[in-house]
């Protein structure tokens, strides 16, 4: 079977090589790709002959980071079965709705959430068996280790499958409403993994990786690739900068992905200093431009490289790259599109547009999504005559073929009728020394309609007051796009991907991120 079991077609060539380490063990365990295989076949022998999961039926999995995340998602390639990718972050009230529209017919969840799946099992009727990672479990459900432990060990195998058959649903926000479920095929897996080997990868790369697995950048920017050429990976339960710094050292990772906001709590933690990072071939970061200054203190202090990516649950998510060498000098681009993507940027009405303007971000090739899970409506409204999967994001290309994002269409505000980009401003603000993080929204102004406000989070020993702050924006921007206030904070709210959570700033519930590193 070519399409599906990835982890038993790996255990062919390389079944002895270090597959996953989990870090979030205490202490670390430790996998080959034969172990993974093994625990893979015994999880699915159970999830076919005691949980009657079948090709096409659904597993849902509320849980951080963990081999056992891993061990589901292999399971369900071996079954033809789709694994459900629950954000835990959501309220449980959220999650039921969530797994009534799925319809998964049993939910692996860690202990942490015990309560979130009680309250799941009484509101629903939908599921039927349950696992649980830790601790004693709700009522009727099994451990997943010992489940493990008393499975059959034989090969499983669904020779039926195709490339076009859903390897998991990956919810992605919207600006109202329920999150979507992304549609992953196995195709857009494969030709995803194509373009990251191409770009990024090497035999024999360590990755430590930091996303939760319920988010694309987790689970499918280096991961799943990775593991698919037979590197490494070592799994962290949630983002702790000392833990990843330790552990970026200890395992001699060669490659990492993170955002802006992670890589500037990196170098604030307490063993910034000492760390050795010497054998990171390059950092990835994305959603968001990376601060010049971060570029140079990685580069100065630690001798480490970047790379700008770009990527999406709908599509990739490797979708553009920066090569290391265009930095600085391409700092706030994208980069170019990947091998086999093909981008460009048009107008309201659809129209390619010129170098320089600024239009939305289209994209069309063979890692896009299979679509949105039951919800034909948006799946054909996110997809034109073309084949191009309309993103929503404000970009712009130059005459060299490099892509800017401007900003997050829903990001973007009107303040006296000019459109103002958040993401131009916090460029600005990341430039003088006093500050850690930043972030900038538009709200409401009875006479501009919307006007700017910064929030801000000073580095330690640092300090700068409101109108300081204010003259070095306006120094560097047209008066339009000075914010009206700032607000300084201790700290802002940071998604478990480690952006911030703009909405929450302005009062707003969070909605899961849809854009995420490539």
């Amino acid at each position: 079977m070519y399409v599906g079991d990835y982890v038993g077609r790996r255990a062919l060539y390389t079944p002895d090589h270090l597959a996953v380490v989990d870090a979030g063990k205490v202490p670390h365990r430790s996998f080959t790709y034969s172990e993974m295989n093994s625990r893979a076949n015994r999880l699915a022998n159970w999830l076919r002959d005691g949980a009657g999961i079948r090709r096409g039926d659904r597993v849902a999995m509320l849980a951080h980071n963990g081999v056992e995340y891993l061990d589901v998602f292999f399971a369900c390639g071996k079954l033809g079965a789709t694994l459900v990718s629950l954000n835990w972050r959501l309220n449980w009230r959220e999650l039921a709705q969530l797994v009534e529209k799925t319809g998964p017919k049993v939910l692996v969840y860690s202990d942490e959430f015990k309560a979130a799946a009680a309250q799941i099992a009484q509101e629903t009727g939908v599921i039927d068996h349950w696992l649980h990672i830790e601790g004693n479990g709700i009522a009727n459900s099994r451990s997943f280790e010992k489940t493990l432990a008393d499975s059959v060990l034989r090969p499983v195998t669904t020779e039926d499958m195709t490339e076009e058959d859903i390897a998991c649903l990956i919810f992605t926000g919207g600006t109202t409403g329920l999150p979507k479920a992304a549609q992953i095929s196995h195709r857009m897996i494969a030709w995803n993994t194509l373009n990251t080997i191409i770009h990024d990868l090497q035999h024999g790369d360590i990755t430590v990786n930091t996303f939760p697995l319920f988010h694309t950048g987790g689970l499918l920017v280096y991961t799943l690739p990775l593991l698919i050429l037979g590197g490494t990976v070592v799994l962290t339960r949630k983002f702790d900068a000392e833990q990843v710094l330790r552990l970026l050292e200890d395992y001699a990772a060669t490659i990492y992905a993170g955002v802006p906001t992670t890589y500037q709590m990196m170098t604030g933690a307490p063993n910034w200093s000492e760390v050795d990072l010497s054998n990171l071939r390059f950092c990835t970061s994305g959603g968001a431009p990376l601060p010049v200054a971060l570029v140079e203190r990685f580069r100065e202090e630690k001798g480490v490289l970047f790379k700008q990516g770009f990527g999406m649950s709908e599509f990739g998510p490797g979708v553009f790259a920066l090569a290391p060498e265009d930095a600085i000098t391409k700092a706030g681009s994208i980069g170019r599109p990947n091998f086999f993507v093909d981008a460009r940027v048009v107008d309201a009405e659809n129209r390619p547009l010129p170098p320089g303007q600024v239009g939305e971000l289209v994209l069309r090739g063979p890692s896009r999504s299979s679509g949105y899970f039951n919800d034909p409506e948006a799946t054909a409204a996110a997809v034109d005559a073309e084949g191009y999967f309309h993103t929503g994001d404000l970009a712009m290309v130059d005459e060299a073929n490099y892509f800017f994002i401007i900003d997050r269409k829903k990001d973007m505000y009107i303040s006296g009728g000019e459109n103002i980009y958040p993401t131009e401003i916090e460029q600005v603000i990341y430039r003088h020394p006093a500050v850690e993080m930043c972030a900038v929204v538009g709200v409401p102004d009875p006479k501009w309609g919307e006007v700017g406000k910064a929030f801000v989070v000073l580095k330690p020993g640092h300090a700068v007051n409101e109108e300081t702050l204010l003259q070095h924006i306006r120094y560097h921007l047209a008066g339009y796009k000075v914010p009206r206030s700032i607000e300084f904070r201790d700290r802002l709210p940071i998604s478990a991907a480690g952006k911030i959570l703009k909405r929450v700033l302005v009062g707003e519930s969070p909605e899961p991120e849809e854009h995420q590193p490539s």
